[in-house]
């Protein structure tokens, strides 16, 4: 019998125990549990030295979030929240480092946003919290043959973000090539979180052409600051700058 490897990642402790027993139940499941997404993480690499690979995470959306608290809405098309900000950025961060691992997200509601960033993060699967165990389980299965689950009231808000992320790409995509080879770095750098005099020392230029460099970036791009240029940069899939090599560019190299 091929068995399946399950973790389950939420800081609610019962849920959590209570779950991972109810699929424990099952012949063909294994099942583990983490309260954080560090410690999630972490069972993820000790399972991959030890040669038990997990197969499919069950994520909970509000992964670190205080209770009560409503979710920060964001941007169609900006991509999933910053690092550790809650379980949605660990399907990110999961996705990134172990891509053959499936994960479903578990939500205590129906929210077309953030289940559209879930599977814009990597997510194969939204699943209500109280969807009965065989529901569960079948999304566990199916995502395994490469399906991807959605509560069927879902499906026509999710479809609706998606194409908005979409034309927000798209639009994006557009104003960032209307910058000059040299911008288009200075944007990299920008995205890499550098500020001006850093970006004068990495590129060889003085911080007043890097300023003059980072308006033109930020006039060519319609925003008015760059935190707006760099969320704009991200959503048209701008590579922040490669902070951990030499520095190659020197002035005149780009235009």
């Amino acid at each position: 019998m091929v068995r399946i490897r399950v973790l389950v990642v939420d800081d609610h402790r019962i849920f959590a125990e209570s779950l991972a027993a109810a699929l424990a139940a099952e012949p063909d499941v294994d099942v583990s549990a983490a309260g954080s997404g560090p410690a999630a993480l972490r069972c993820l690499e000790r399972a991959v030295a030890e040669g038990r690979r997990f197969d499919v995470l069950l994520v909970d959306a509000d992964l670190g979030a205080v209770a009560g608290s409503v979710p920060a809405q964001r941007e169609p098309g900006s991509g999933p929240p910053p690092p550790g900000s809650d379980g949605i950025a660990l399907v990110a961060g999961v996705r990134a480092a172990h891509p053959a691992v499936r994960t479903v997200v578990l939500a205590e509601r129906d929210d077309p946003r953030r289940a559209a960033h879930a599977l814009q993060a990597g997510a194969s699967g939204w699943v209500a919290k109280d969807c009965s165990l065989s529901r569960l389980l079948a999304v566990i299965r199916g995502v395994l043959r490469e399906e991807t689950h959605l509560p069927p009231a879902l499906l026509t808000g999710v479809l609706r973000e998606l194409t908005a992320a979409r034309k927000h790409r798209s639009d994006s995509e557009r104003l960032v090539e209307s910058l000059t080879p040299r911008e288009h770095e200075v944007l990299r750098c920008m995205v890499a979180g550098l500020g001006r005099k850093d970006v004068a020392a990495r590129l060889f230029l003085s911080p007043h052409t890097v300023r003059t460099h980072m308006q033109n970036v930020l006039g060519k791009l319609g925003v008015h600051s760059t935190l707006a240029a760099v969320a704009l940069a991200r959503r048209a899939g701008v590579r922040p700058a490669d902070l951990s090599g030499d520095v190659v560019e020197r002035s005149g190299q780009l235009a």
